[in-house]
This record gives structure tokens, sequence and C-alpha cells, in this order.
């Protein structure tokens, strides 16, 4: 066997860079969790001893994982001063409050990870693993990172190109957000919108017990409510707006799920679609947007199709035209998408 040196070089400097990347995501839940992160941003440039006293830790731990940090270039180090600190653009990126939050991506990946041994079960049995089979870290990595893009681009980018929905939204409309998880996209419609009401349906009870919590807290109660249902027999009919964010690919029957969106909607209502951003070919997938969605898909979102009835499998790359096709079959004449941002696509879809 002939081996090509440089390319054996290549590989395994993926290997290694993969390696520990693996670690990094540890490190990136552990200096979110005990307020590492934000101890830097807010103290400015710092001692690994003055991160261990602001954050009340360990200054031994401290110093091992800001090496880690520097060496994965989230954190800097200043060596003439001896301290450690975050650029304006690494500070933006694990703000909790900004429109991107990379520790939340990690806390749902390291939980995901934790199910391996029941995926690779899965793997040779061909049964699903459900949602509400991971680790309970995933939920709430899940809402972390998926929030703030909403809380960005919702409002804003994503309901204004719907054919006069925001215009119905701001007069009070009927709204089911369907698959809501922990109600972070409820509550934001709810606080935009205070003339319209909204119920969230998940099948997942601690993710609706987390929401009405949520919405307690947010004091959209009055407006707002949440109920245990699938995305097939959720209640209720003569909605204005259904919305489902980031889980029609995660359904064993989203042909079915389609079908009722249809029959619950006002003859003239939107049905809102938010999916993870992909092509229509696996081609069209090969880039590091894709590896991240495919490998969450092959952990999460296909398992939980093949648990369920039906058991269709459509994966977090599904791509614009398989979902078309999947809408259009339960009865819809008119799709489209209406707004992308570079990790979702937004569709329309109407009767």
């Amino acid at each position: 066997m002939a081996i090509d040196e440089g390319k054996l070089n290549q590989l395994l400097g993926r290997f290694l860079d993969d390696f520990g990347a693996t670690f990094h995501a540890a490190m990136a839940v552990i200096g979110d969790k005990l307020g590492l992160y934000r101890g830097l941003a807010e103290g400015g440039p710092s001692t690994s001893t003055e991160l261990a006293e602001r954050t009340s830790t360990t200054e031994r731990y401290v110093r091992e994982w800001l090496a880690s940090q520097v060496a994965g270039g989230y954190v800097n180090y200043d060596r003439e001063a001896g301290k450690y600190y975050l650029t304006e653009e690494q500070a933006f990126a694990l703000d909790e409050n900004g429109p991107v939050f990379m520790p939340g991506a990690f806390e749902a990946a390291v939980a995901a990870i934790k199910s391996e041994a029941k995926i690779a079960e899965a793997f040779r049995t061909g049964k699903g693993v459900g949602w509400h089979e991971h680790d309970p870290g995933l939920f709430h990595g899940t809402e972390r990172f998926f929030r703030p893009s909403y809380a960005a681009n919702l409002i804003n980018s994503w309901i204004p190109p719907l054919e006069g929905v925001e215009a119905r939204l701001k007069a009070g409309a009927r709204v089911a957000d369907v698959g809501c998880g922990h109600g972070a996209s409820t509550i934001l419609m709810a606080q935009a919108f205070p003339k319209s009401t909204f119920i969230g349906f998940d099948f997942h009870g601690p993710s609706i017990e987390h929401a009405r919590n949520a919405a307690a807290k947010a004091g959209v109660s009055d407006r707002v409510s949440f109920d245990i249902a699938r995305a097939k027999d959720y209640p209720g009919q003569d909605y204005d707006f259904v919305t489902f964010f980031d889980c029609l690919h995660d359904m064993g029957d989203p042909v079915g799920a389609s079908a009722h969106v249809l029959q619950s909607l006002k003859r003239d209502g939107t049905w809102m679609i938010v999916e993870p951003f992909a092509g229509d070919s696996l081609e069209d997938n090969l880039n590091p947007r894709g590896r991240a969605f495919y490998g969450a898909s092959t952990l999460i979102c296909t398992p939980a199709s093949l648990s369920q009835e039906v058991g269709l499998g459509l994966g977090a790359q599904a791509g614009e035209k398989r979902l078309g096709e999947v809408v259009k079959s339960g009865g819809f004449t008119r799709f489209r998408r209406a707004a992308e941002t570079p990790f979702n696509m937004v569709f329309e879809a109407r009767p």
C-alpha cells in the first residue's frame, strides 16, 4: 500500500483538531457554568488569580482552563502583563444576551454526546432514541443556543416578509407555536405583539413546565399558555398563525403534522417553518455548518424521528426541496423561502 505522507499528515492534523475540540466543548461548558467568560468580559484583563477570586473558583483549575482557552483562540494572553483578556469579538460571541451565544451550543453538544451508547445500540437495532431520553442538558442548551438567534431575527427579519402576518399579529391574532420546547419563541412573539394570544405545544412535559415558569417570569402569562400535545393532534381550530421552530425534521410523521396544521388554520392563515440551513444535495452541505448539523442529526434528530410513528427520518439537513414536498403532501398549495440566516431557513406555507 502506497501512503501519501502529505495527505496522511493532513488527515492526522484534522484528527488532532477534532480531538482537542472534543475536550474544548467541555471546557466551554465549564467556563460558561462557572462565569469564567463573564468574569473576564466584565473584569477586563486579569491574571488567573484575579479571575479565580472574582468567580469564587480555585486558581490552579482556572490557570489550566485559561491555557486551554488561549490555545483554542477563545481567550487571549498578554505575555508582558501576564494577563488574560477577551477581544470585543470574543466577548460578543460569549455573551448570552447577544445575538450569537456559542456556549449554549456546546452545552447541547456535550449533553448529546452522553447518549453515545444509546445511539450506537440504535445503529444495530434500527430503533429510535426519543428526545426525552437524552440528558436534560440537551433541552437547556438547545434553548440557550437558539434563543439569541430568535431574539435577533424573529420579530425584525423573519415575520415581516410573511404575507400579511405582521399586521395580523399587531391587530390581534391567535397563534399556535408547535414544538415550542422551553417556550423561548412563544414568549418573544408575545412580548412583541401584546394584542395577540399564544399557545405553545410540546410533547415533552418537563419542557412545558419550564415554559410556563418562563412565561410567568416574563409577565406574559395572561396571553400565553402551554400544553402537552403532539404536532399531529394539538387542539384548536381557526389559528391565524402556526409556527414550527427547528422541529419539523425531528418528527416521525412530518406529513401527518403538515396535514394537521392545515386543518387547524384559518383558510387565510399562515404556517411558518424554521429549519436548519441546508442545500438539497449532500454536496451542498459538505462544509463546517453541514458537518455540525449532520453530527447533531445523527445523535439527536434522526433518532428522535425514528422513535416515533412512521419514522420518516428527514434529518437536520433535509433541504428546501424535501421540506417543500413534505409540506405539500400535507395539503398546502403554497410554499416558499421567506428569509434565511447562516444557520436557518424560514419558510412560509399557505393553504
